[in-house]
């Protein structure tokens, strides 16, 4: 036992030594129990460029599952779709693209039109909504510092997230959504009669990977959410802002042979770097143990009615429904800065938080939205 850790001692230290100013955030975990093997500024924000597409692609598989969306379905392109800023297929105004090839257009070549021909066809035809979407979908599976202001990751000032928030992420789709994995798995693709390849140099080269996702802005700098199997374990490894494409792949590559290198010392046994998970599990977090606990988005959920009332008037507004307290509690805070109202917490029968105001009067209620739908708060009225 000795020898194994002076080996993995010696081997924390010559990557700390090696890459400690090649990036901004690194994270690697067990995408099975959500711990932590290892991870530096895991929390601090950062842009997460085409990241964001990993996203885009979680509620196009949610919209599968439910039946909102076939594969072999064809999506129309927009004026505003075919006017995307490259990376591009070049799609052009009024054309047909079928959902598996934007599926595979997204994973694949990261092509910003093709997202956003799933945004709009997704959520009413606007961007925005989309992106509203993406955020209260975020905050229902866990992610805490995550904003989306578009479908791609474009460059924006508010669009924002950690190497926490996007492992979780990324741990979401896989449990959720596993029959659709495959698609971050694909080496090259072929459309029209042009080869794509995936921007991710660890599928065919480091053993076990099997996905997942590659980004770049010229603030976000170089990112990458990179998987692997071997030996019976899953991992998976966060690099954000690396300097140059060979860095990005370089640090994936070192910190899923260090993520290996732990798991494997003494074989049952995990040597983790803390006792932490992607989530925690505690008291005031009790249901995001880990994304295989988090509830998956439902748009015909069936949430129950006023629980408190107030004098004013019958009517309320909803901002949200959060697997956790604490994401309940972050959105009282948006809500009172947008709109200057003390919102509620209500917990409904299947457990989710629920940010409420009640007691106003229809004319009010619908003030309230507006104000707060102009500040890119999710809501709607109920009575």
């Amino acid at each position: 036992m000795r020898k194994y850790l002076s080996c993995f001692f010696g081997l924390l230290f010559c990557f700390g030594n090696a890459v400690a100013k090649d990036y901004r955030a690194v994270l690697v975990a067990d995408i099975d129990s959500g711990h932590v093997l290892y991870q530096e500024s895991a929390n601090d924000l950062n842009y997460p460029a085409s990241l964001t597409k990993i996203m885009t692609l979680y509620l196009t598989f949610d919209a599968l599952e439910h039946k909102r969306l076939q594969l072999d379905d064809y999506l129309i392109v927009s004026q505003s779709a075919a006017n995307a800023q490259p990376v591009k297929l070049g799609l052009s105004a009024g054309s047909k693209i079928k959902v598996e090839d934007a599926i595979k257009a997204v994973a694949v070549h990261s092509a910003n039109d093709v997202a956003r021909v799933l945004a709009e066809n997704l959520q009413g035809g606007k961007e925005g909504n989309f992106a509203s979407l993406m955020t209260r979908v975020a905050n229902e599976i866990g992610l805490q510092q995550t904003n989306f202001e578009n479908s791609s990751g474009l460059p924006n000032d508010d669009h924002l997230s950690t190497a926490r928030d996007i492992a979780l992420l990324s741990m979401a789709v896989y449990k959720h959504f596993p029959q659709y994995w495959k698609y971050f798995g694909i080496k090259s693709w072929t459309y029209n009669g042009k080869t794509y390849t995936n921007g991710n140099r660890l599928l065919g080269f480091y053993p076990g990977c099997d996905g997942m996702k590659t980004g770049f802005t010229n603030k976000s700098k170089y990112s990458l959410v990179a998987t692997a199997k071997r030996n019976g374990r899953h991992l998976i490894a966060v690099v954000l802002g690396a300097e140059n494409k060979d860095v990005r792949a370089n640090i994936a590559t070192k910190m899923l042979n260090l993520g290996f290198s732990k798991v494997d010392i003494g074989s049952n046994d995990y040597n983790y770097q803390d006792n932490t998970h992607v989530v925690a599990a505690n008291q005031n977090n009790p249901v995001a143990k880990y994304a295989q606990d988090a509830p998956k988005y439902n748009p015909t959920q069936k949430t129950t009615q006023n629980t408190v009332k107030y004098s004013g008037g019958k009517a309320g507004v909803q901002f949200g429904a959060f697997s956790s307290y604490e994401s309940a509690n972050n959105q009282i805070k948006r809500v009172k800065n947008a709109t200057g109202l003390n919102a509620n917490i209500e917990q409904n029968d299947s457990g989710l938080y629920r940010v409420r105001v009640n007691g106003l009067s229809d004319n009010e209620a619908q003030r309230v939205k507006n104000i707060a739908s102009s500040n890119g708060i999710d809501c709607y009225v109920f009575h």
